[in-house]
């Protein structure tokens, strides 16, 4: 049986590239509307992790910097061991509109999984992006 593999997600924002940029790509940012800190280059080849309260981290490998349009990275699959070498890949795509900026989030790798793997990681990162976008909206709202 053939999984869904990808999950993408648009928000707009109203606000200039140049701010939704900054909030996607700076620890600054990251740490804000995405975990509660982050740390680390956010650079190609770089990682950058963030932190929870809880306890709970996650480690973000930067894989694309087209600067002002595209970010991806890739990062542990929510569910599997930490040592599963496994990973998604996550790209951000911006580009103005009418009202500011379109950012699509796109997450691609899901199909690696089992029934059970994949049920947990889809449908909770599915989830995930709906809250973290609103955040992201939040944050560069002001």
């Amino acid at each position: 049986m053939a999984f869904p593999d990808r999950i993408e997600r648009t928000v707009h924002i109203g606000r200039p590239q140049e701010q939704v940029w900054a909030a996607i790509t700076t620890a600054e940012g990251l740490g804000t509307w995405f975990g509660e800190a982050a740390e680390g280059e956010v650079k190609v080849g770089g990682t950058v992790e963030l932190s929870w309260q809880s306890g709970d981290t996650a480690k973000l490998r930067v894989e694309r910097l087209d600067p002002q349009s595209v970010f991806a990275y890739s990062w542990h699959i929510h569910g599997l061991p930490e040592n599963d070498p496994r990973r998604t890949y996550v790209e951000f795509t911006l580009s103005p509109d009418a009202e500011g900026t379109s950012l699509t989030v796109v997450e691609t790798g899901f199909a690696q999984l089992d029934d059970d793997e994949h049920a947990k990681a889809y449908d909770g990162n599915t989830r995930g992006w709906k809250h973290e976008l609103d955040e992201l909206v939040a944050y560069v709202n002001g």
